[in-house]
């Protein structure tokens, strides 16, 4: 893993302009808590701001909050700002008992509150400064929070700030009518095939070593139909599909040993594996099986490094690994937009896939919409409605609630 870069947080304005990087949008309504390491930031959550009953005694969201920011070992702090354009532009203001729990139970947690902040659409302020020279109202311009040093510095170097899931930030992927038909009916020929091959350990093998070539290739060109259908006709399968969730966090060893676990293969499964082949470089999919995916030649239940393969419950409960494979779930996440497209149970297993990788970011809003999507797409699929319901619990992955395993891109200072 490379060292995390650090960007300087020189006031206010910087660690609010932080937040929509780390959400992936502007946050509105909500309540954002950041937990500090001393003077580093970390964790970053956003929650639902609490309605009237709520805030007429809100020591149980507090401790919600602090419960939420407690997943966070090494945190000696905590900020919080207030997204929202009503109730605060007098003091005490709407949300001034909410404070006054968040701020009394984070204390109490060893997390002590450093600082807070009320943010709107057109101005956001101090939340407990009532110095007119320094805070005068209603406020400053949320456009120095748009114009601060370090949201330029990660418009920079290629964040970005979408849309809210709820707003339109995951629309569907479109291909054609023409498009869609092929896709369909040389999935359709796929999944016939594969049907007899479920329980071959060697179609297994090559299924995996096929989408560790495509993962590892992936440039974020639109895919061959016929890699398309493929690949969607394989995630139609539960076992296949949890296996290349699992082998993108941790690897192929782990994909394998965990299908022996199960006891997925069949003795006697004599059929040839079925697959597309890769002859743009001259490279066959059977060739992809000696990269660093190494299906082939990685023994079932033991990693590269000679110790046991972590199961499949904890890997996708983001347990183990120690660290998972960043770059290859955000391939997966990418190509799992392309399988999407046509819908149909194979598209929910997309959504619910693109859902997973959401959580691992600790990307709730985000997991939730996909989840949503694939339900749509396909009601009472099981995945997401397990998925949906420890987001909507708001049950953390593992790696979400570690920092030195988080997913990120920037890891400012707030010196």
């Amino acid at each position: 893993m490379k060292p995390p870069e650090h960007l300087t947080v020189r006031g206010p304005e910087d660690i609010l302009g932080f937040i929509p990087h780390s959400l992936g949008y502007w946050p509105a309504d909500s309540l954002v808590a950041m937990t500090l390491h001393g003077n580093r930031l970390g964790a970053t959550l956003r929650l639902d701001l609490p309605g009237p009953e709520t805030l007429a005694d809100p020591r149980a969201y507090a401790r919600t909050v602090r419960d939420y920011l407690a997943a966070d070992q090494n945190a000696d702090g905590a900020l919080l700002a207030i997204f929202s354009n009503d109730g605060w532009t007098e003091p005490p203001g709407t949300y001034w008992g909410l404070l006054n729990a968040l701020e009394s139970h984070l204390d109490a947690a060893g997390m002590t509150v450093r600082d807070a902040w009320y943010v709107g659409d057109t101005y956001w302020r101090n939340a407990r400064c009532a110095d007119e020279l320094c805070c005068p109202a209603p406020g400053r311009s949320v456009q120095a929070i748009r114009d601060s040093m370090l949201n330029a510095e990660m418009v920079f170097r290629g964040s970005s700030v979408g849309p809210a899931p709820e707003n339109g930030a995951l629309p569907a992927p479109t291909v054609s009518g023409d498009e869609r038909a092929a896709i369909l009916a040389s999935e359709e020929a796929w999944a016939a095939q594969l049907e007899r091959r479920r329980g071959s350990r060697e179609q297994f093998t090559r299924l995996l070593a096929h989408w560790g070539f495509v993962l590892t290739n992936e440039t974020g060109r639109m895919l061959p139909a016929d890699d398309v259908a493929f690949l969607r006709a394989s995630l139609a399968v539960p076992a296949w599909r949890d296996a290349v969730l699992v082998m993108a966090a941790a690897g192929t060893s782990a994909a394998l040993a965990g299908a022996e676990v199960f006891g997925i293969f069949e003795s006697g499964c004599g059929l040839v594996p079925v697959g597309p082949i890769h002859t743009g470089q001259g490279t066959a999919v059977e060739a992809a099986g000696q990269n660093a995916f190494q299906p082939a030649r990685q023994a079932a239940g033991e990693a590269d490094d000679g110790q046991p393969s972590p199961g499949y419950g904890e890997v996708l409960l983001g347990l183990e690994p120690e660290i998972p494979a960043w770059h290859t779930l955000n391939s997966l996440d990418a190509v799992l937009g392309q399988l999407s497209a046509c819908g149909g149970q194979p598209g929910a297993a997309a959504l619910t896939g693109r859902g997973w990788i959401a959580w691992c970011r600790g990307r709730g809003s985000y997991a939730a919409a996909y989840l949503k999507q694939a339900l749509e797409v396909e009601p009472g699929y099981r995945l997401a409605e397990l998925m949906l319901e420890l987001v909507r619990r708001g049950t953390l992955c593992g790696w979400a609630a570690r920092k030195e395993a988080a997913w990120r891109q920037f890891e400012p200072d707030a010196a």
